[in-house]
């Protein structure tokens, strides 16, 4: 998944991405509002964590300022502002979830686990397309019953597909999922990825369940 970090103290800002990429998310960060709408509109994140007071914006008008232009990345706001009124003026501004500071990082991970889940209309962590089996709690994949070793970037481009199951995904999208503003790989570093998943997923089935959409992308789908 990939999860933008928007808190003004930096050293709260590190916390939380390290907390966040240790969960094996790529991660972008920034520190003001001005720079979260910016960076919101230019990717498609799958959670925002977002402080309330913030410099340039505050988070309640960064959020209806990307509920009005189309965004709809869930988004948790993370702030010391815990009246009620508060709150219920952060979710009808288009917020998802509201956690107060100080906060526990077992709960935030476990809540940004849970608004992914619901983004994806998925009830569960676990994913499935025909025999095929990804659980993104315990990070396991099993096809056939049999378990499939996986590196970190390919199981995050496995999840992505997953959770997106039978959409056509594009270079761009499977890029701007998987990797941060700041990664400076190859052109082609997706079609190498891919590659690795097929030889590890699909070679010895009979069914084939990552396809190439020529000219578009690639699916995950049981044919």
């Amino acid at each position: 998944m990939r999860i933008l970090v928007v808190e003004d103290e930096k050293n709260m800002n590190r916390l939380i991405s390290e907390a966040m990429e240790d969960e094996k998310y790529s991660v972008d960060s920034c520190f003001d509002g001005a720079e979260a709408l910016d960076y919101a509109l230019a990717a498609d994140y799958d959670v925002i964590i977002l402080d309330v007071n913030l410099p340039k914006m505050d988070g309640f008008t960064v959020v209806e300022k990307l509920r009005d232009r189309g965004c709809a990345s869930p988004v948790l706001f993370l702030t010391a502002r815990d009246s009620v009124m508060d709150k219920v003026t952060g979710l009808n501004a288009g917020g998802d979830y509201y956690l107060t500071k100080p906060f526990s990082f077992d709960e935030l991970r476990a809540v940004v686990k849970v608004m992914a889940r619901k983004y994806t209309g998925n009830k569960t962590n676990e994913y499935s397309v025909g025999d095929l089996v990804v659980d993104t709690d315990s990070r396991t994949v099993t096809r056939g019953g049999e378990p499939v070793d996986l590196t970190s970037k390919e199981f995050a481009l496995l999840e992505y597909m997953i959770r997106n199951k039978g959409v056509v995904l594009s270079r761009e999208m499977i890029e701007n999922n998987l990797w941060n503003y700041d990664y400076e790989g190859g052109t082609n570093v997706v079609d190498v990825y891919i590659g690795y998943l097929r030889r590890k997923i699909d070679k010895g089935h009979d069914t084939r369940l990552i396809h190439t959409v020529w000219g578009t992308g690639w699916v995950l789908r049981e044919e």
